[in-house]
């Protein structure tokens, strides 16, 4: 498990894909954000710009999937997480792209992950502690570095359905 520094041009490079993929799918999508470990400032990473685009509907938003494979995308199917589209791009990868429903779990827990550890910066240094833990103890094992981490996600997602948090931050609204 290779993980970097925080750096600074993560968010460019998110917003120079989010520019492509609104020209290309804009009228499809409600949302679309930066999500995961790249889109919390401080926090080490692989260096890999997860995106996540919120749809209404999983079987309408196959209509997106052609155009992103356009833009260099693999399309890799639900991949694991149900009615979800997922895409990577790159060879060594370098984005990952979730198309969720809007109203369901998996969007509701990528930003809301994201948005609580903005806001609280020792959640976000004890979640960079514990990855790069898992990383030294785990190099080459993503599928026990993924568990290990889940336990802490899953406080943290509790804590922010507690806190109340409802409405994502940083992100844009696509018509």
């Amino acid at each position: 498990m290779r993980l970097s520094p925080y750096r600074e041009e993560w968010p460019l490079l998110y917003a120079q894909e989010r520019e492509r993929l609104e020209q290309a799918i804009g009228r499809y999508v409600l949302d679309i954000q930066h999500v995961g470990s790249t889109a919390v400032p401080g926090l080490p990473a692989k260096p890999i710009i997860d995106i996540g685009i919120a749809v209404r509907n999983f079987e309408e938003a196959a209509v997106c999937i052609a155009p992103i494979v356009a833009l260099g995308y693999e399309y890799v199917g639900e991949n694991g997480i149900p009615r979800r589209h997922y895409f990577r791009k790159g060879n060594p990868c370098t984005h990952h792209l979730h198309i969720n429903e809007v109203d369901g779990q998996d969007w509701w827990n990528q930003i809301h992950f994201r948005d609580y550890l903005r806001q609280h910066p020792l959640s976000a240094q004890a979640y960079a502690a514990l990855k790069m833990d898992l990383a030294q103890q785990f190099p080459h094992d993503r599928e026990q570095y993924l568990a290990r981490k889940g336990p802490f996600i899953e406080m943290i997602l509790h804590q922010a359905r507690r806190d109340g948090q409802d409405k994502p931050q940083g992100g844009i609204n696509v018509p």
